[in-house]
């Protein structure tokens, strides 16, 4: 046999195999990405920016759905029960690390029912009040906080946000008691403190900062490490009042549990390719987005240690999933 007819034969032994098959033909048909949570939130918005690039590289659509509800549990067990051939993708958040310790009876395990494919980006929250509260800087904000305990209430767009997290980290750190008001979408969320029905929330540094400026709401701070390009006016929360507070927002894709390799370390580059492109890195900078290039197998790694992370914040704030 020549060798020209050996590679043909292990060509088409390898194209028997099952998961060899579908990775060769995949994409053959429109793909699901889900997103757990309500439309115009952080989620909803790069992941439909990967959609987008993913349809023009794959030559199939990628279809973004969103199915909010029970704190990211409704659309994420919706891709848990899916088949797991690569037609059925999370886009997920910090949320879903936060979970695992937060909400220990779920219909999934977030590590044991899903594969991690690739994340995304991640950015800095900006803690905002309602003017009614009368504080213009973070340290008059503890201040009134610390003199009207669980009073004061701050939004969030479910248990297990990274929204949700970073106020309990708060409490924790500065000592305060205000009081936590789930809603079910970050749009919610918004128009609960925009309206001073509740008077803090942390929130996307790139939806709230034009509202800031405007003086619709008070900024009182960031909640990276370092000042955000977006809004380098803004002091960090560490820098004014509570040294050492850091919490971001970070997402990524994943698919069901035994979806095959090859699709995964396909979907893998093409994100990466996505994070690479000129546009999408300028686009994202102004936004204050941050692309996190790793393989399969480094986000794995991070999953587990942001789940281990959040396990002993949860322990140490006492916070729970109203």
């Amino acid at each position: 046999m020549s060798n020209r007819a050996l590679f043909a034969a292990v060509a088409v032994s390898l194209a028997s195999l099952p998961g060899q098959a579908s990775a060769q033909q995949y994409p053959s048909k429109s793909v699901r990405m889900i997103v757990p949570f309500g439309a115009g939130g952080p989620a909803d918005v790069f992941g439909r920016v990967i959609a987008q690039h993913l349809s023009e590289q794959l030559k199939q659509s990628f279809v973004i759905e969103n199915r909010p509800g029970a704190g990211a549990i409704i659309g994420t067990d919706a891709v848990a029960k899916s088949a797991p051939d690569g037609y059925t993708l999370l886009v997920m958040s910090n949320t879903h690390t936060t979970n695992e310790s937060l909400i220990p009876i779920r219909p999934y395990q977030l590590m044991r029912d899903f594969a991690a494919v690739a994340p995304i980006n991640s950015s800095d929250l900006l803690m905002v009040a309602h003017p009614s509260v009368g504080a213009k800087t973070l340290k008059e904000f503890i201040a009134v906080a610390k003199a009207k305990p669980g009073q004061l209430n701050y939004a969030s767009s479910g248990p297990g946000t990274p929204y949700h997290m970073a106020g309990e980290l708060f409490k924790a750190m500065s000592g305060t008691d205000v009081v936590h008001v789930p809603h079910k979408t970050s749009g919610d969320m918004r128009s609960s403190v925009i309206g001073g029905h509740v008077q803090m929330m942390f929130d996307a540094i790139t939806v709230m900062a034009q509202g800031v400026r405007s003086g619709q709401l008070i900024g009182l701070g960031t909640t990276g490490a370092k000042r955000s390009a977006v809004m380098p006016e803004m002091p960090t929360i560490a820098e004014v009042g509570v040294p050492g507070y850091e919490a971001t927002i970070w997402l990524g894709l994943m698919a069901p549990a035994a979806t095959p390799q090859p699709i995964i370390d396909l979907l893998n580059a093409e994100v990466l390719k996505v994070m690479e492109r000129a546009d999408v890195k300028e686009a994202w900078a102004k936004q204050g987005a941050v692309p996190m290039p790793m393989r399969p197998s480094d986000f794995d790694k991070y999953l587990r240690a942001d789940i281990e992370k959040w396990a002993h914040v949860v322990k140490v704030s006492g916070a729970k999933a109203e």
